[in-house]
């Protein structure tokens, strides 16, 4: 298999990446045949994924703008992954010029690329680290370099806290991270569930068994398991609904079934 030049060295190209799986859903080119041959397999059982994909990049961008408009604009954004078209940074900083944006990832393609991305862009920057492990986070110089924890930031965990398995302690890191803000702090979360997926759960658990073959487990939670991810967050309104039904912008008659698959919401740090 012939290494892109893209590709960092010391990578293996043969094990496929969630963040390079999402980039080939969203139509991206940073990828490789591993990672679209699991995305295709997750696919043969839900054949909507991309479509979910773009529901949740479209309540991103929606709950950037939110967060903008009430006078954030700092911006922690945890599995970040690699970065397209219509990236957070580009939104806030395209309503507010100053945001400040620091993207997190563990894969080695997700950071190198958003590096090159990011080359000349002051307001921005990406460091290597691990939801798992919040303190690192925090303590990162990328971190401590741009934003300042005494002022409200908004927190993403956009399609990552799934990716985590109890006995990981999400709750906990969430925790952890929530204790570091400032109040006025916001959250804004998505997470996979079995509800709102317009397929029988036998089928849709094929999707993910392709996930756990490849060794990162994706765990559907309950609408009632995510809300309490908000503890000591007060939720926004419309509360944790699906991504199409968050703050919508236009009418959702024409949504395609899948976009209402999984949770999206925002909360606010009292």
């Amino acid at each position: 298999m012939e290494r892109p030049a893209w590709a960092p060295p010391g990578i293996d190209i043969s094990v496929p990446s969630v963040s390079r799986i999402y980039d080939y859903y969203l139509g991206g080119s940073h990828n490789f045949e591993v990672d679209r041959e699991a995305a295709r397999r997750a696919m043969d059982f839900m054949p909507g994924l991309p479509k979910i994909m773009q529901a949740n990049r479209a309540f991103m961008r929606r709950a950037v703008r939110y967060a903008v408009s009430e006078g954030i604009t700092q911006f922690l954004d945890i599995g970040s992954g690699i970065p397209t078209f219509g990236n957070v940074h580009e939104v806030a900083q395209n309503a507010s010029p100053g945001a400040r944006v620091v993207y997190v990832d563990h894969d080695p393609v997700a950071v190198a690329h958003s590096k090159a991305v990011l080359a000349g862009n002051d307001n921005a920057d990406v460091i290597a680290a691990d939801l798992r492990k919040p303190q690192d986070i925090l303590s990162d110089p990328g971190t401590e370099t741009l934003l300042d924890l005494g002022r409200p930031v908004a927190l993403l965990l956009v399609a990552v806290l799934h990716f985590l398995e109890d006995a990981d302690d999400p709750q906990q890191a969430v925790a952890e991270l929530r204790d570091a803000l400032a109040p006025g702090s916001l959250l804004i979360l998505t997470h996979a569930s079995y509800e709102g997926i317009p397929l029988p759960q036998e089928r849709a658990s094929g999707t993910v068994g392709v996930y756990r073959d490849i060794r990162n487990p994706l765990v559907m939670r309950s609408r009632e398991e995510i809300v309490r991810f908000f503890d000591g967050f007060e939720l926004l309104e419309p509360g944790v609904v699906s991504m199409p039904h968050w703050r919508p912008e236009g009418p959702l008659d024409q949504e395609d079934p899948y976009a209402f698959s999984g949770f999206a919401g925002v909360g606010r740090k009292g």
